[in-house]
């Protein structure tokens, strides 16, 4: 019996939740091979110590086991249990300790007592482990503790994976999502499965005009690696680009614009949502430089045209960064939601019209060409003012839909008016 994509999503979403996943490692190897069934991507390794941009990939980092080890002989805090146990890129250590010099090792929330704490520390070498502040109470203040992290860093790389669907045109399309958390829900698996099988519509599609590049990187530090590379290339053929993130909790849309703020990509995001089947509540927010790889592709040297539909923004629901972030906050149903929307993006994109001056540089006279009046002081016809709204606005960039927008004018007076302009050789389609 063929499975739904719910079931799909939920299939793939059960067997990626228990790896561990950070910036490097094995985890994020095994990830990116299970999504591989759906995404063919190509895999990159980049060496320890290479320096991109202003930044340097570090040491490659590896775990097996560790655990607190109570003076009562109870194990609490254990990684095979919880991988948010441990802090993420924790230094290996077999030691035993006093409680005062284990506490300063332990995290936890104490606004949030059942919760357990995500937390990292990448660049700057030290052990801990996090907990619950339930957790937390309950250790002994008295005795010998033993602090196992059966951990390793050391020379490797950190591991990326794209791959480009080529298309009768060189401009692109991308979407970027990334792959170094562990077992969190919303914020880290919601991006790459709708990913992977937003991958596997496109790539059925008979034709398309663009070409369409994927990309699932450790966060930050993957997509700096990848600009450094490959960041002249999207910055001279990226036509629009979606980050996903954050996509599957059962809520209103938020959608969070370029740095621009009205680049191609927000303009057809709109259309998508004001037209959503599901009816479903969104809102824009305008561009701010913290949250997700937007920070890097948006930064002022390359500043793409990226945005991101978020159901579920990070930082602004409770169970962001903690062990309530877990599969029943996930709905399949509103993952699967905004798959569509994505879905409905790149057909909106495929089926969009844009034209170009054939000489950009000032207005063509008309009147030689029989296409305006001859006798000036009348008010200017809609079929001039259309005349118009094209020539100004066939800039390759402002497709057919956005002038109707902007114009105030009926499509089927702009398509006229663009087939008159064309058999004039004002205007080319691109």
């Amino acid at each position: 019996m063929k499975q739904s994509i719910e079931q799909r999503l939920e299939h793939y979403f059960d067997r990626l939740w228990p790896i561990c996943r950070s910036l490097t490692g094995d985890g994020v190897r095994q990830s990116i091979d299970i999504l591989k069934e759906i995404i063919p991507l190509t895999v990159h390794e980049v060496p320890t110590g290479t320096v991109v941009h202003d930044w340097t990939i570090p040491q490659e980092w590896n775990i097996k086991d560790a655990w607190i080890e109570t003076p009562n002989g109870d194990k609490v805090a254990c990684f095979k249990e919880n991988n948010l146990h441990l802090l993420g890129y924790s230094t290996p250590i077999d030691q035993r300790m006093a409680w005062h010099e284990l506490e300063p090792h332990l995290h936890f929330l104490p606004e949030q007592p059942d919760a357990v704490p995500y937390r990292t520390s990448y660049y700057k070498p030290q052990w801990g482990f996090c907990l619950s502040k339930h957790q937390y109470d309950a250790l002994p203040k008295n005795g010998t503790y033993h602090v196992v992290i059966d951990s390793s860093l050391e020379e490797g790389s950190l591991t990326y994976g794209d791959i480009v669907l080529a298309g009768e045109q060189q401009e692109e399309i991308f979407f970027s999502s990334y792959i170094c958390h562990p077992s969190l829900a919303n914020n880290e698996l919601s991006g790459p499965l709708v990913q992977a099988f937003l991958y596997e519509y496109v790539s059925q599609l008979k034709t398309r005009r663009y070409s369409y590049r994927f990309l699932l990187a450790p966060e930050t530090i993957g997509s700096i690696a990848y600009l450094s590379e490959h960041g002249p290339h999207l910055r001279d053929t990226m036509k629009a680009g979606y980050i996903l993130t954050c996509v599957g909790l059962p809520q209103s849309i938020r959608y969070k614009r370029s740095r621009d703020g009205d680049a191609y990509n927000d303009r057809v995001a709109a259309r998508v949502l004001e037209n959503n089947k599901f009816g479903i509540d969104y809102k824009f927010v305008d561009f701010f430089p913290f949250g997700s790889d937007e920070r890097q592709y948006c930064s002022p040297g390359y500043n793409l045209p990226i945005g991101s539909i978020v159901r579920g923004m990070y930082g602004e629901y409770p169970e962001y960064h903690t062990s309530l972030d877990d599969k029943s906050l996930l709905s399949f149903n509103a993952l699967n939601q905004v798959l569509e929307l994505y879905k409905s993006i790149v057909d909106t994109i495929e089926a969009d019209v844009f034209y170009r001056r054939t000489d950009p540089f000032c207005e063509p006279q008309l009147g030689k060409r029989g296409i305006y009046p001859q006798t000036g002081g009348d008010n200017i016809s809609q079929q001039t003012h259309a005349l118009l709204w094209i020539l100004n606005l066939s800039d390759a960039n402002t497709c057919l839909e956005d002038i109707v927008r902007r114009s105030g004018l009926s499509i089927n007076l702009l398509q006229q008016a663009s087939q008159t302009l064309l058999h004039n050789g004002l205007i080319n389609q691109v």
